[in-house]
Protein backbone atom coordinates (compact mmCIF):
# COMPACT_ATOMS: atom_id res chain seq x y z
CA UNK A 1 0.00 0.00 0.00
CA UNK A 2 1.14 3.59 -0.12
CA UNK A 3 3.12 5.17 2.54
CA UNK A 4 3.19 8.58 3.87
CA UNK A 5 5.32 11.46 3.68
CA UNK A 6 5.94 13.97 6.52
CA UNK A 7 3.82 16.54 4.61
CA UNK A 8 0.51 13.95 4.36
CA UNK A 9 1.52 13.23 0.51
CA UNK A 10 1.61 9.40 -0.79
CA UNK A 11 4.42 8.24 -1.95
CA UNK A 12 4.43 6.02 -5.59
CA UNK A 13 4.15 2.32 -4.48
CA UNK A 14 3.47 -0.71 -6.46
CA UNK A 15 -0.21 -0.73 -5.62
CA UNK A 16 -2.90 1.73 -4.91
CA UNK A 17 -6.72 1.80 -3.95
CA UNK A 18 -8.78 -0.63 -5.47
CA UNK A 19 -9.42 0.83 -9.30
CA UNK A 20 -6.94 3.16 -9.06
CA UNK A 21 -3.90 2.23 -12.28
CA UNK A 22 -1.08 0.48 -11.29
CA UNK A 23 1.55 2.31 -9.77
CA UNK A 24 5.29 2.74 -10.10
CA UNK A 25 8.05 2.25 -6.77
CA UNK A 26 10.20 5.20 -6.16
CA UNK A 27 13.00 3.15 -6.73
CA UNK A 28 11.90 2.05 -10.26
CA UNK A 29 11.35 5.81 -10.88
CA UNK A 30 14.46 7.24 -9.97
CA UNK A 31 15.73 4.26 -11.70
CA UNK A 32 14.38 4.52 -14.79
CA UNK A 33 14.40 8.66 -14.95
CA UNK A 34 18.01 8.43 -14.35
CA UNK A 35 19.48 5.69 -16.25
CA UNK A 36 17.70 6.62 -19.58
CA UNK A 37 19.06 10.30 -19.62
CA UNK A 38 22.53 9.14 -18.56
CA UNK A 39 22.70 6.40 -21.21
CA UNK A 40 21.40 9.33 -23.54
CA UNK A 41 23.49 12.09 -21.87
CA UNK A 42 26.59 9.54 -22.39
CA UNK A 43 26.13 8.89 -26.19
CA UNK A 44 25.76 12.82 -26.87
CA UNK A 45 28.85 13.59 -25.01
CA UNK A 46 30.68 10.85 -26.59
CA UNK A 47 29.89 12.74 -29.90
CA UNK A 48 31.00 16.04 -28.45
CA UNK A 49 34.47 14.87 -27.03
CA UNK A 50 35.47 12.77 -30.25
CA UNK A 51 34.31 16.14 -32.06
CA UNK A 52 36.97 17.89 -30.76
CA UNK A 53 39.73 15.19 -30.21
CA UNK A 54 39.00 12.99 -33.58
CA UNK A 55 36.59 14.34 -35.77
CA UNK A 56 38.76 17.26 -37.39
CA UNK A 57 41.35 14.71 -38.23
CA UNK A 58 39.50 11.90 -39.71
CA UNK A 59 36.23 13.07 -41.11
CA UNK A 60 37.24 16.42 -42.88
CA UNK A 61 39.81 17.51 -45.56
CA UNK A 62 43.13 18.05 -44.07
CA UNK A 63 44.86 21.18 -44.76
CA UNK A 64 43.53 23.57 -41.90
CA UNK A 65 43.59 22.37 -38.95
CA UNK A 66 41.20 25.16 -37.59
CA UNK A 67 39.07 24.91 -40.22
CA UNK A 68 38.52 21.17 -39.59
CA UNK A 69 37.68 21.85 -35.96
CA UNK A 70 34.87 24.26 -36.69
CA UNK A 71 33.50 22.01 -39.82
CA UNK A 72 33.15 19.53 -37.02
CA UNK A 73 31.79 21.34 -33.84
CA UNK A 74 29.39 22.40 -37.36
CA UNK A 75 28.12 19.09 -36.81
CA UNK A 76 27.67 19.38 -33.43
CA UNK A 77 25.37 21.72 -33.78
CA UNK A 78 22.74 19.42 -36.04
CA UNK A 79 21.79 17.54 -33.55
CA UNK A 80 20.69 20.67 -32.19
CA UNK A 81 18.30 21.66 -34.90
CA UNK A 82 17.17 17.63 -34.86
CA UNK A 83 16.18 18.23 -31.37
CA UNK A 84 13.16 20.28 -31.78
CA UNK A 85 12.18 17.63 -34.57
CA UNK A 86 11.98 15.02 -32.05
CA UNK A 87 10.26 17.04 -29.25
CA UNK A 88 7.25 17.61 -31.56
CA UNK A 89 7.56 13.64 -33.04
CA UNK A 90 7.66 11.85 -29.98
CA UNK A 91 5.94 14.82 -27.55
CA UNK A 92 3.37 13.79 -30.09
CA UNK A 93 3.56 10.33 -29.18
CA UNK A 94 4.78 10.79 -26.02
CA UNK A 95 0.95 12.94 -25.54
CA UNK A 96 -1.48 10.50 -27.62
CA UNK A 97 -0.19 7.43 -26.65
CA UNK A 98 1.73 7.10 -23.63
CA UNK A 99 4.91 7.83 -21.75
CA UNK A 100 6.52 4.75 -21.64
CA UNK A 101 6.15 3.42 -24.88
CA UNK A 102 7.58 6.59 -26.01
CA UNK A 103 11.03 6.45 -24.16
CA UNK A 104 11.35 3.14 -25.00
CA UNK A 105 11.36 4.73 -28.75
CA UNK A 106 13.56 7.83 -28.01
CA UNK A 107 16.26 5.67 -26.34
CA UNK A 108 16.16 3.36 -29.24
CA UNK A 109 16.75 6.09 -31.93
CA UNK A 110 19.68 8.05 -29.94
CA UNK A 111 21.32 4.39 -29.44
CA UNK A 112 20.99 2.73 -32.77
CA UNK A 113 22.62 6.16 -34.20
CA UNK A 114 25.38 6.16 -31.81
CA UNK A 115 26.26 2.57 -32.60
CA UNK A 116 26.65 3.25 -36.48
CA UNK A 117 28.62 6.45 -35.75
CA UNK A 118 30.83 3.96 -34.66
CA UNK A 119 30.99 1.93 -37.68
CA UNK A 120 30.87 4.75 -39.97
CA UNK A 121 34.40 4.70 -42.61
CA UNK A 122 36.34 7.71 -42.31
CA UNK A 123 37.14 10.37 -45.10
CA UNK A 124 40.46 8.32 -46.05
CA UNK A 125 38.16 5.73 -47.13
CA UNK A 126 34.93 7.39 -48.86
CA UNK A 127 35.93 10.85 -48.84
CA UNK A 128 33.43 13.66 -48.78
CA UNK A 129 29.82 10.65 -47.92
CA UNK A 130 31.86 10.35 -44.39
CA UNK A 131 31.08 13.74 -43.09
CA UNK A 132 27.42 13.01 -44.79
CA UNK A 133 26.77 10.28 -42.79
CA UNK A 134 28.49 11.67 -39.49
CA UNK A 135 26.02 14.49 -40.26
CA UNK A 136 22.97 11.84 -40.96
CA UNK A 137 23.86 10.18 -37.27
CA UNK A 138 24.00 13.18 -35.63
CA UNK A 139 20.31 14.29 -36.81
CA UNK A 140 19.66 10.81 -35.05
CA UNK A 141 20.96 11.12 -31.87
CA UNK A 142 19.11 14.98 -31.92
CA UNK A 143 16.36 13.25 -32.62
CA UNK A 144 15.78 10.98 -30.14
CA UNK A 145 17.53 12.92 -27.66
CA UNK A 146 14.92 15.83 -28.67
CA UNK A 147 11.96 13.28 -26.88
CA UNK A 148 14.00 11.43 -23.93
CA UNK A 149 14.32 14.27 -21.87
CA UNK A 150 10.61 15.39 -21.99
CA UNK A 151 9.51 12.01 -20.93
CA UNK A 152 12.62 11.37 -18.53
CA UNK A 153 10.81 14.56 -16.55
CA UNK A 154 7.97 13.32 -16.93
CA UNK A 155 8.73 10.19 -15.48
CA UNK A 156 9.89 11.50 -12.60
CA UNK A 157 7.34 14.60 -11.53
CA UNK A 158 4.59 12.57 -12.31
CA UNK A 159 5.28 10.32 -9.83
CA UNK A 160 6.45 12.79 -7.73
CA UNK A 161 4.42 14.21 -4.05
CA UNK A 162 4.28 17.42 -4.42
CA UNK A 163 6.53 19.04 -2.05
CA UNK A 164 8.69 16.61 -3.52
CA UNK A 165 8.80 17.90 -7.37
CA UNK A 166 11.88 19.46 -7.86
CA UNK A 167 13.62 16.75 -5.73
CA UNK A 168 12.23 14.44 -8.12
CA UNK A 169 13.24 15.82 -11.43
CA UNK A 170 16.90 16.29 -10.88
CA UNK A 171 17.56 12.56 -10.90
CA UNK A 172 16.92 13.01 -14.96
CA UNK A 173 19.17 16.27 -14.64
CA UNK A 174 21.59 14.07 -12.92
CA UNK A 175 22.24 11.66 -15.78
CA UNK A 176 24.20 14.49 -17.36
CA UNK A 177 26.79 14.59 -14.94
CA UNK A 178 26.99 10.83 -15.13
CA UNK A 179 26.73 10.24 -18.90
CA UNK A 180 29.81 13.14 -19.23
CA UNK A 181 31.63 11.05 -16.91
CA UNK A 182 30.93 8.25 -18.36
CA UNK A 183 32.10 9.28 -21.71
CA UNK A 184 35.12 10.91 -21.07
CA UNK A 185 36.59 8.31 -18.50
CA UNK A 186 35.79 5.78 -21.36
CA UNK A 187 37.37 8.52 -23.69
CA UNK A 188 39.90 9.24 -20.92
CA UNK A 189 41.25 5.49 -20.17
CA UNK A 190 41.77 4.20 -24.03
CA UNK A 191 44.03 7.27 -24.44
CA UNK A 192 46.03 6.48 -21.52
CA UNK A 193 46.61 2.87 -22.78
CA UNK A 194 46.93 3.17 -26.59
CA UNK A 195 49.32 4.84 -28.57
CA UNK A 196 47.62 8.11 -30.57
CA UNK A 197 48.03 5.91 -33.67
CA UNK A 198 45.94 3.14 -32.73
CA UNK A 199 43.46 5.38 -30.90
CA UNK A 200 42.78 7.20 -33.89
CA UNK A 201 42.44 4.55 -35.85
CA UNK A 202 40.17 2.51 -34.07
CA UNK A 203 39.99 3.12 -30.11
CA UNK A 204 37.92 6.10 -30.69
CA UNK A 205 35.18 3.25 -32.10
CA UNK A 206 35.19 2.05 -28.63
CA UNK A 207 32.89 4.01 -26.82
CA UNK A 208 30.30 4.37 -29.63
CA UNK A 209 30.20 0.51 -29.92
CA UNK A 210 29.70 0.22 -26.16
CA UNK A 211 26.89 2.38 -25.64
CA UNK A 212 24.66 -0.81 -27.38
CA UNK A 213 25.48 -2.37 -23.99
CA UNK A 214 23.76 0.46 -21.95
CA UNK A 215 20.70 0.69 -24.35
CA UNK A 216 20.01 -3.09 -23.31
CA UNK A 217 20.03 -1.98 -19.67
CA UNK A 218 18.11 0.98 -19.99
CA UNK A 219 15.42 -0.84 -22.32
CA UNK A 220 14.96 -3.57 -19.49
CA UNK A 221 14.32 -0.84 -16.48
CA UNK A 222 11.80 1.49 -18.66
CA UNK A 223 9.93 -1.76 -20.38
CA UNK A 224 9.12 -2.54 -16.48
CA UNK A 225 7.49 0.89 -15.57
CA UNK A 226 3.91 1.14 -15.34
CA UNK A 227 2.39 4.61 -16.92
CA UNK A 228 2.20 7.88 -15.12
CA UNK A 229 -0.87 8.47 -12.80
CA UNK A 230 -1.34 11.82 -14.21
CA UNK A 231 -1.58 10.06 -17.63
CA UNK A 232 -4.01 7.46 -17.10
CA UNK A 233 -5.95 9.95 -15.13
CA UNK A 234 -5.93 11.86 -18.73
CA UNK A 235 -7.30 8.37 -20.56
CA UNK A 236 -9.43 7.95 -18.03
CA UNK A 237 -11.24 10.91 -18.35
CA UNK A 238 -11.02 10.44 -22.38
CA UNK A 239 -9.14 14.29 -22.14
CA UNK A 240 -6.32 13.43 -24.00
CA UNK A 241 -4.70 16.11 -26.82
CA UNK A 242 -6.05 14.74 -30.27
CA UNK A 243 -2.82 17.08 -32.03
CA UNK A 244 -0.88 17.91 -28.70
CA UNK A 245 1.37 19.94 -30.90
CA UNK A 246 -0.79 22.53 -31.98
CA UNK A 247 -2.84 22.58 -29.07
CA UNK A 248 0.24 23.39 -26.71
CA UNK A 249 1.32 26.24 -29.01
CA UNK A 250 -2.36 27.34 -28.85
CA UNK A 251 -3.08 27.72 -25.27
CA UNK A 252 0.45 26.76 -23.63
CA UNK A 253 2.39 29.74 -25.76
CA UNK A 254 3.68 31.85 -22.49
CA UNK A 255 5.19 28.52 -21.14
CA UNK A 256 6.88 27.66 -24.32
CA UNK A 257 8.37 30.61 -24.72
CA UNK A 258 9.31 31.76 -21.09
CA UNK A 259 10.62 27.99 -20.70
CA UNK A 260 12.66 28.17 -23.73
CA UNK A 261 14.07 31.56 -22.68
CA UNK A 262 14.81 30.03 -19.15
CA UNK A 263 16.78 27.39 -20.44
CA UNK A 264 19.13 29.69 -22.56
CA UNK A 265 21.82 30.38 -20.29
CA UNK A 266 22.02 26.69 -19.16
CA UNK A 267 22.57 25.11 -22.45
CA UNK A 268 25.09 28.13 -23.51
CA UNK A 269 26.72 27.66 -19.98
CA UNK A 270 27.32 24.14 -20.33
CA UNK A 271 28.55 23.46 -23.61
CA UNK A 272 31.24 26.67 -23.01
CA UNK A 273 32.38 25.05 -19.98
CA UNK A 274 32.66 21.27 -21.50
CA UNK A 275 33.37 21.55 -25.49
CA UNK A 276 34.69 24.90 -25.51
CA UNK A 277 36.77 25.11 -22.81
CA UNK A 278 38.36 21.55 -23.75
CA UNK A 279 39.27 22.45 -27.10
CA UNK A 280 40.70 26.12 -25.94
CA UNK A 281 42.54 24.62 -23.34
CA UNK A 282 44.12 21.48 -24.73
CA UNK A 283 44.48 24.02 -28.21
CA UNK A 284 47.50 25.34 -29.67
CA UNK A 285 45.90 29.24 -28.64
CA UNK A 286 45.27 27.93 -25.10
CA UNK A 287 47.12 27.07 -22.01
CA UNK A 288 48.34 23.70 -23.94
CA UNK A 289 47.14 21.38 -21.36
CA UNK A 290 47.56 17.79 -22.30
CA UNK A 291 44.13 16.43 -23.42
CA UNK A 292 44.28 13.97 -21.32
CA UNK A 293 44.89 15.84 -18.06
CA UNK A 294 42.43 18.24 -19.29
CA UNK A 295 39.70 15.22 -19.27
CA UNK A 296 40.84 14.46 -15.80
CA UNK A 297 40.09 18.08 -15.01
CA UNK A 298 36.67 18.24 -16.36
CA UNK A 299 35.63 14.64 -14.62
CA UNK A 300 36.63 16.46 -11.31
CA UNK A 301 34.37 19.74 -12.49
CA UNK A 302 31.77 17.26 -13.09
CA UNK A 303 31.62 15.72 -10.05
CA UNK A 304 30.73 19.60 -8.72
CA UNK A 305 28.32 19.33 -11.14
CA UNK A 306 26.63 16.25 -9.79
CA UNK A 307 27.06 17.28 -5.97
CA UNK A 308 25.02 20.66 -6.62
CA UNK A 309 22.41 19.18 -8.72
CA UNK A 310 20.06 17.51 -6.27
CA UNK A 311 21.27 20.22 -3.95
CA UNK A 312 19.46 22.77 -6.01
CA UNK A 313 16.08 20.48 -6.02
CA UNK A 314 16.19 20.59 -2.68
CA UNK A 315 16.11 24.17 -2.59
CA UNK A 316 13.85 24.76 -4.92
CA UNK A 317 11.68 22.85 -2.99
CA UNK A 318 12.15 24.63 0.46
CA UNK A 319 12.27 28.13 -1.24
CA UNK A 320 10.66 28.23 -4.82
CA UNK A 321 11.56 27.60 -8.23
CA UNK A 322 12.65 31.46 -9.49
CA UNK A 323 14.12 32.55 -6.14
CA UNK A 324 16.98 29.83 -6.47
CA UNK A 325 17.04 30.25 -10.74
CA UNK A 326 17.32 33.90 -9.98
CA UNK A 327 20.23 33.71 -7.78
CA UNK A 328 22.34 31.00 -9.53
CA UNK A 329 21.69 33.18 -12.86
CA UNK A 330 23.22 36.22 -11.05
CA UNK A 331 25.89 34.08 -10.29
CA UNK A 332 26.25 32.84 -13.89
CA UNK A 333 26.56 36.45 -15.50
CA UNK A 334 28.97 37.65 -13.36
CA UNK A 335 31.30 34.02 -13.68
CA UNK A 336 31.34 35.32 -17.14
CA UNK A 337 33.58 38.25 -16.20
CA UNK A 338 36.16 35.88 -14.89
CA UNK A 339 36.20 33.62 -17.91
CA UNK A 340 38.98 35.49 -19.69
CA UNK A 341 41.46 35.93 -16.87
CA UNK A 342 41.11 32.53 -15.01
CA UNK A 343 41.26 30.28 -18.24
CA UNK A 344 43.73 32.14 -19.89
CA UNK A 345 45.73 32.62 -16.60
CA UNK A 346 48.39 29.95 -17.76
CA UNK A 347 47.81 28.05 -14.46
CA UNK A 348 46.87 24.45 -14.36
CA UNK A 349 44.99 25.28 -10.46
CA UNK A 350 43.47 28.33 -11.82
CA UNK A 351 42.36 26.59 -14.58
CA UNK A 352 40.77 23.16 -12.29
CA UNK A 353 39.27 25.84 -9.94
CA UNK A 354 37.40 28.14 -12.71
CA UNK A 355 35.56 24.26 -14.25
CA UNK A 356 34.66 23.32 -10.42
CA UNK A 357 33.05 27.03 -9.82
CA UNK A 358 31.45 26.68 -13.71
CA UNK A 359 29.87 23.54 -13.30
CA UNK A 360 28.91 23.80 -9.88
CA UNK A 361 26.93 27.03 -11.09
CA UNK A 362 26.03 24.67 -13.60
CA UNK A 363 24.03 22.15 -11.24
CA UNK A 364 22.37 24.66 -9.38
CA UNK A 365 20.84 26.00 -12.68
CA UNK A 366 20.13 22.64 -13.96
CA UNK A 367 18.69 20.88 -11.32
CA UNK A 368 15.86 22.93 -11.08
CA UNK A 369 14.47 22.78 -14.36
CA UNK A 370 13.72 18.91 -14.27
CA UNK A 371 10.40 20.36 -12.47
CA UNK A 372 10.23 23.74 -13.64
CA UNK A 373 9.28 23.02 -17.48
CA UNK A 374 7.09 20.15 -16.61
CA UNK A 375 4.95 22.34 -14.25
CA UNK A 376 4.56 25.27 -17.45
CA UNK A 377 1.89 23.04 -18.84
CA UNK A 378 -1.24 20.80 -18.41
CA UNK A 379 -1.10 17.08 -18.52
CA UNK A 380 -2.36 16.64 -21.64
CA UNK A 381 0.01 18.47 -23.59
CA UNK A 382 2.86 18.42 -21.53
CA UNK A 383 5.09 15.85 -23.04
CA UNK A 384 5.01 18.23 -26.25
CA UNK A 385 5.53 21.49 -24.52
CA UNK A 386 8.13 20.46 -21.85
CA UNK A 387 10.72 18.76 -25.01
CA UNK A 388 9.76 21.51 -27.07
CA UNK A 389 10.64 24.61 -24.65
CA UNK A 390 13.47 22.39 -23.28
CA UNK A 391 15.44 21.82 -26.95
CA UNK A 392 13.70 25.05 -28.56
CA UNK A 393 16.68 26.55 -26.14
CA UNK A 394 18.75 23.91 -27.27
CA UNK A 395 18.41 25.46 -30.33
CA UNK A 396 19.28 29.00 -29.98
CA UNK A 397 21.68 28.80 -26.87
CA UNK A 398 23.38 25.58 -27.75
CA UNK A 399 23.85 24.29 -30.81
CA UNK A 400 26.11 27.25 -31.72
CA UNK A 401 27.59 28.16 -28.77
CA UNK A 402 30.99 25.64 -28.70
CA UNK A 403 31.29 27.22 -32.70
CA UNK A 404 30.46 31.04 -31.71
CA UNK A 405 32.67 30.76 -28.89
CA UNK A 406 35.75 29.35 -30.85
CA UNK A 407 35.17 32.14 -33.22
CA UNK A 408 34.71 34.89 -30.96
CA UNK A 409 37.54 33.64 -29.15
CA UNK A 410 40.11 33.75 -32.55
CA UNK A 411 38.60 37.20 -33.69
CA UNK A 412 38.42 38.97 -30.29
CA UNK A 413 39.54 37.09 -27.65
CA UNK A 414 38.38 35.50 -24.62
CA UNK A 415 36.89 38.41 -22.69
CA UNK A 416 34.35 38.04 -25.46
CA UNK A 417 33.39 34.44 -24.65
CA UNK A 418 32.96 35.77 -21.23
CA UNK A 419 30.50 38.80 -22.62
CA UNK A 420 28.65 35.83 -24.31
CA UNK A 421 28.13 33.69 -21.23
CA UNK A 422 26.69 36.95 -19.19
CA UNK A 423 24.52 38.14 -22.34
CA UNK A 424 22.70 34.74 -22.25
CA UNK A 425 22.48 34.45 -18.41
CA UNK A 426 20.68 38.05 -18.57
CA UNK A 427 18.27 36.78 -21.22
CA UNK A 428 17.23 34.11 -19.02
CA UNK A 429 17.52 36.66 -16.02
CA UNK A 430 14.61 38.66 -17.39
CA UNK A 431 12.51 35.65 -18.58
CA UNK A 432 12.69 34.82 -14.80
CA UNK A 433 11.37 37.75 -13.38
CA UNK A 434 8.60 37.78 -15.56
CA UNK A 435 7.25 34.24 -14.83
CA UNK A 436 5.80 32.85 -12.11
CA UNK A 437 6.39 30.63 -9.19
CA UNK A 438 5.38 27.08 -9.66
CA UNK A 439 5.90 25.41 -7.04
CA UNK A 440 2.46 25.24 -5.11
CA UNK A 441 0.86 24.06 -8.84
CA UNK A 442 -0.78 21.18 -9.35
CA UNK A 443 0.68 18.95 -12.32
CA UNK A 444 -2.89 19.50 -13.80
CA UNK A 445 -3.01 23.34 -13.37
CA UNK A 446 -3.75 25.32 -16.53
CA UNK A 447 -1.29 26.67 -18.71
CA UNK A 448 1.75 28.86 -17.06
CA UNK A 449 1.08 32.90 -17.61
CA UNK A 450 3.80 35.71 -16.67
CA UNK A 451 3.29 37.65 -13.46
CA UNK A 452 0.51 40.19 -13.34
Amino acid sequence: MATQTSGGEQEAESSGPPGAPPANRRGKVIIASLAGTSIEFYDFYIYATAAVLVFPHLFFPTGDPAAATLQSLATFGIAFVARPVGSALFGHFGDRIGRKATLVASLLTMGVSTVLIGLIPTYAQIGVAAPLLLALCRFGQGLGLGGEWGGAALLATENAPRRKRALYGTFPQLGAPIGFFLANGVFLTLAQNMSDAAFLTWGWRVPFILSAVLIMIGLWVRLTLHESPAFAKVVADGTRARRPVVQVFRTSTAGIVLGTLIMIATYVFFYLMTVFSMSYGTGPGGPGIERTDFLVMLLIGVVFFGLFTPVAGLVADRFGRRPTLIAATIAILLFGFALEPMLSSGSTLVVQIFLIIGLSLMGLTFGPMGALLPELFPTNVRYSGASISYNLAGLLGASLAPYAATKLAADFGLWAVGGYVSAAALVTLIALVIARETRDDALEATPVRARA
